[in-house]
């Protein structure tokens, strides 16, 4: 199982790329492992307004369907809508091509604490118990 040095994760599986302007999120190795093959995915749409912890989508695979949960306030700069033909780059790239979405974050300074690589794989362990 992957978890990338350098990105942030959340406790249900998310995972963040901070940059300058725009944070990216997707779903962890372990999260895409979980569901099995992911076989559709909804997104929302460039521009809307998301909440803390809100879902914003879901992921639909062989063997569930599980919300997407957005980790912090933001307007949505881009959703990867090349997931609807290929959906199988949730599976096979989570933190690459499988990226879900881009967006402005909101309100940082209220911003919840995220897990590091680390803390991320030692919450998995202690999850697995």
């Amino acid at each position: 199982m992957s978890i990338p040095d350098g990105l942030l994760y959340t406790r249900t599986h998310e995972w963040i790329r901070k940059d300058a302007t725009e944070w990216t999120i997707g779903i962890t190795d372990h999260a895409q492992t979980e569901l099995g093959d992911v076989v559709y995915v909804e997104l929302p749409e460039a521009g809307a307004m998301l909440d803390k912890d809100a879902v914003f989508g879901t992921v639909e695979s062989v063997k569930a369907v599980s919300d997407l949960y957005a980790p912090i306030a933001g307007k949505v700069l881009e959703a990867n809508l090349s997931l609807s033909d290929n959906t199988a780059a949730v599976n096979q790239d989570p933190y690459g091509s499988g990226w879900m979405i881009r967006i402005e974050p909101h309100d940082i300074e209220s911003s919840p604490t995220f897990l590091s690589a680390a803390e991320y794989a030692e919450y998995l362990k202690e999850s697995d118990h």
